[in-house]
């Protein structure tokens, strides 16, 4: 009974904050009389919203789209070249270092190259989008893979399984619940990088994700709907963290039952 009320608490503590500080931002916000302009408060958030409640969705739609395809693309990547790694030294010398450089390279500096050079637009933000959130899964995986214990390998070795049987029942296995936490932390970094590119491709003329909405509304001093949009986004990135944790909770429980 006891346990039953902490984890009522536990999910109910984060829902009374955000309510104390959203309820003190609106009281700040009339007691100091601040115009929207400068800082709106949610209510002027949320009339901005339910102002023009399609274009944003759309736009988040939109942003979400890409940030799925970047997240596939980079699991499939990440984990391709992690196993590649594990089974060549070789192939782990040449490739190590240009994923280290790709993690370091800001994005923001190379968004505008790519869009250049890829043409398409889509694609170009799934590129972009693609190369934020390759190295958590590539990293992860790699660790998962190196993580069996050498006792089980030497077990292996002497029962005389192969270097594919090996990978397979238990290197593969061990380096799962790595895999999946890389991919949660993906997925958030998925969504900042299609964020960035949109930015740049939207300043390039292609409007069509939240971000051109954040650009277009602060040009216009629309500083609510810009707000709105920010929101949006936030809530989006919770939402792709939950729904990634609970997928690699369903998976690892399913396991546990196979």
């Amino acid at each position: 009974m006891t346990g039953d009320r902490a984890d009522r608490g536990e999910r109910v503590a984060p829902v009374l904050l955000g309510a104390v500080v959203l309820a003190v931002w609106q009281g700040l916000v009339w007691g100091f009389d601040v115009p929207s302009y400068l800082l709106p408060g949610p209510v002027a958030i949320v009339g901005a919203f339910l102002a023009a409640p399609g274009l944003l969705l759309r736009s988040l739609v939109s942003t979400l789209v890409v940030t799925f395809v970047a997240l596939v693309v980079a699991a499939a990547l990440g984990a391709a070249m992690a196993l590649v790694m594990e089974l060549s030294r070789l192939a782990r010398a040449a490739i190590q270092p240009w994923a280290v450089v790709l993690q370091v390279t800001p994005i923001v500096a190379i968004a505008p190259l790519i869009v250049v050079l890829v043409g398409n637009a889509f694609a170009s933000l799934v590129v972009c989008a693609t190369i934020v959130a390759f190295f958590p899964v590539f990293a992860n995986t790699a660790a998962g893979l190196a993580s069996a214990p050498a006792e089980l390998r030497d077990l292996f070795r002497l029962y005389g399984a192969g270097r594919a049987q090996t990978l397979l029942r238990l290197q593969l296995p061990a380096a799962l619940p790595f895999f999946l936490a890389g991919l949660r932390i993906s997925g958030g970094l998925a969504l900042v990088g299609a964020v960035v590119a949109e930015f740049v491709a939207g300043s390039g003329g292609f409007a069509s994700g939240l971000a051109y909405r954040i650009l277009e509304a602060g040009y216009r001093l629309e500083i609510p709907r810009m707000f709105a949009a920010l929101v949006l986004l936030a809530v989006a990135g919770v939402a792709i963290n939950l729904v990634l944790g609970a997928f690699g909770t369903w998976v690892l429980r399913r396991r546990g039952e196979a």
